[in-house]
């Protein structure tokens, strides 16, 4: 698996060749689970079924039987993962941000990620 590096602001990295991808490892599948799920359902003008289910299944006041299972589904479709090892998704009221984390296992070792919606 090869995947283009992000900088701290969340954009690709240029200039530095082969030093501008992750390949084979945890750190490759974590970015694109993280990716995956900032990616929003409709967003993607080549597949508009294509994204996370945010609005409809995620967040929201009935979506409690929902929210887990529609992060985990997508983890889970991320190309190198293997299983979910732990898996918590806390709501903060007060900001109102659903924040998930999983421990993953993924085909070149374990890792652990975090999102904030």
């Amino acid at each position: 698996m090869r995947y283009r590096k992000l900088d701290e602001n969340g954009d690709y990295t240029f200039g530095s060749q082969q030093a501008d991808f992750l390949r084979d490892s945890p750190d490759a599948v974590a970015q694109a689970v993280s990716t995956r799920l900032k990616l929003d359902q409709g967003e993607w003008f080549l597949d508009k079924t294509e994204g996370m289910p945010w609005k409809t299944e995620v967040l929201g006041e009935r979506t409690a039987a929902t929210r887990d299972s529609a992060v985990q589904k997508r983890i889970l479709g991320t190309q190198g993962m293997v299983q979910i090892d732990s898996y918590e998704g806390v709501i903060d009221p007060e900001t109102r941000k659903f924040t998930p984390t999983a421990e993953i296992t993924t085909a070149y070792g374990q890792t652990t990620i975090t999102g904030t919606s």
